[in-house]
């Protein structure tokens, strides 16, 4: 199906509303987080932020099926945007290179997108923590149940998926179509990203624009997508999976 052309306020509106309904929010409430953290009486890197919490301690098939329905819901934005670019003759396969097409490719160039991107990363957190720009962030909260290293590995690749396909793919394609310039959307999009990062931190706010640049450059260089959800699903299941191997075994890590 060719792409219909259509009408630029019909496409701003359409934006707004997907923003407002996914991660625009997030970014609106992890202002609001921030602001709450700032203003306590105890230092940032001394509260924490935790990611993946617990709903129903003690009780792990209630909050295994809490954490089904919170990955299952945070999905459909996704579904909302497949369906948005359907109905202008696009979609999350040609338009944004959302697919497994290009399987081996895409693995290669997210790993090593991963690789860079989540060491430097790191190493900015624990600046920032140091310095007392971050909130100690903690990724699982997650203690003793059977389930907790699947759900951690499905949150990883949900937080990728839904981040990339709207943020990255869907956000910079239709500024791109209202006629944003090159600068102007990068900046868009990356700001975007760092705000709903802002409950962790001005470093997590600041690691995240910068990442945000990076992932513009090469959405653009490669026309897919795909290769930064892997490196992006890659980046979160190693701190996940990694903060539950290592927590209480290396001093930089909280020990819950």
């Amino acid at each position: 199906m060719e792409p219909r052309t259509v009408d630029r306020r019909v496409l701003g509106r359409e934006v707004v509303l997907v923003l407002a309904l996914s991660l625009g929010a997030s970014g609106v409430s992890a202002l609001i987080s921030f602001i709450g953290s700032v203003t306590r009486s105890r230092p940032l890197a001394q509260q924490t932020a935790p990611l993946v919490t617990d709903y129903a301690p003690g009780r792990p098939w209630l909050g295994l099926a809490w954490q089904l329905f919170s990955i299952g819901t945070a999905l459909v934005p996704v579904v909302l945007v497949a369906h948005l670019l359907a109905r202008s003759g696009e979609s999350l396969r040609n338009t944004l290179g959302f697919s497994l097409d290009h399987k081996t490719r895409d693995l290669g160039r997210g790993a090593v997108v991963a690789a860079a991107i989540g060491g430097s990363g790191l190493c900015l957190y624990l600046a920032a923590r140091a310095a007392g720009f971050n909130l100690t962030v903690v990724p699982s909260t997650l203690s003793g149940v059977w389930w907790r290293i699947p759900v951690l590995v499905a949150s990883a690749i949900q937080n990728a998926v839904v981040e990339e396909a709207i943020v990255l793919g869907y956000l910079v394609h239709r500024l791109t179509q209202l006629g944003w310039s090159t600068r102007r959307t990068v900046a868009a999009s990356s700001l975007l990203r760092g705000s709903y990062h802002l409950y962790q931190g001005l470093g997590g706010f600041a690691g995240n624009v910068v990442m945000g640049v990076v992932f513009c450059y090469l959405y653009r260089r490669w026309g897919r997508v795909m290769p930064l959800v892997v490196a992006h699903a890659l980046i979160d299941t190693v701190a996940f999976v990694g903060s539950v191997i290592l927590t209480g075994h290396v001093s930089w890590l909280p020990n819950r």
